[in-house]
């Protein structure tokens, strides 16, 4: 495929770009900075004459694309004001998705988020593992954009029938050198309690991305994306007894299994994580 990915200068859209091209696909990095190569285009996508442009075609790079990975975005909260913050993204992701409608491409795969389950679970969580069951509690501004960047995909996939939308609610992004912290990490169970002791290594996360491209159905579907482990060498019972201790468990916890079901994403798009920060210390 001929693939744009925006954002593709960012922590997790570097390793998608390289995964996608690893897999045999034409990919350009749609991005607001980045470096002078051939791959790369620089695009404001606030700016919709850009955006519809570039989806469109780019000189002598590509005259069409035939899917979309929409990662731009202000990627947390706090790193801009909440109304910066609002102003990006929404915007952004309307003129992304919109042009995209307009230069005829169907295959898209939008960056959700892990804060739309309700982190940094100051209200606890409904249920543990928690899942893409219970509606969005986005508690912050930069989720509350991801949750509504969801509604958005979900109206536009009903006007076009042939038009498919997956969104990934990617946790915590991590690279193989940021493994070296986790070990600390046990000495305080509400550190990390925020997000359920959750992340997801880059390379599973490029995964995702092939995955959700690759799935053949249309309309709108939302995955959790995580690691299948969690960050914690303490046990999940330990874990969630210390700090939600009155929140239903659903199922078996497992040892270290993921609280962030990643069950749905196994089953419909086969998504297999490779990777765990234990191999790291293990040595594998």
């Amino acid at each position: 495929m001929r693939i744009a990915v925006t954002g593709g200068s960012g922590k997790l859209g570097r390793t998608v770009v390289a995964y996608l091209r690893e897999h045999g696909h034409e990919v350009f990095n749609l991005d607001v900075t980045g470096p002078r190569e051939p791959g790369t285009i620089r695009v404001d996508f606030t700016n919709y004459g850009e955006t519809v442009d570039a989806l469109m075609g780019v000189n002598d790079r590509y005259d069409g694309l035939d899917a979309l990975v929409h990662l731009a975005a202000i990627p947390a909260p706090g790193i801009l004001s909440d109304v910066a913050t609002f102003d990006n993204n929404m915007v952004s992701t309307f003129h992304v998705l919109q042009a995209a409608r307009r230069a005829g491409i169907t295959n898209i795969v939008v960056a959700s988020s892990e804060t739309v389950l309700g982190l940094p679970f100051d209200t606890p969580p409904p249920y543990i593992p928690v899942d893409e069951q219970y509606p969005a509690r986005p508690e912050s501004v930069y989720s509350l954009t991801k949750h509504l960047e969801e509604q958005l995909a979900i109206e536009l996939t009903r006007w076009d029938e042939e038009l498919k939308i997956i969104s990934l609610r990617f946790s915590n992004v991590m690279y193989e050198e940021d493994y070296a912290e986790f070990p600390s990490f046990d000495a305080d169970a509400r550190a990390r309690k925020w997000n359920l002791w959750g992340y997801i290594d880059s390379r599973d996360g490029a995964q995702a991305v092939l995955r959700a491209l690759e799935w053949p159905g249309a309309g709108y579907e939302r995955f959790i994306i995580a690691a299948a482990d969690t960050v914690m060498s303490r046990s999940n019972a330990e874990l969630v007894a210390e700090v939600f201790p009155d929140t239903p468990v659903r199922g078996d916890l497992g040892e270290h299994t993921t609280l962030l079901s990643i069950t749905k994403a196994r089953t419909v798009l086969g998504y297999d994580p490779q990777h765990s920060w234990r191999d790291t210390q293990r040595g594998d």
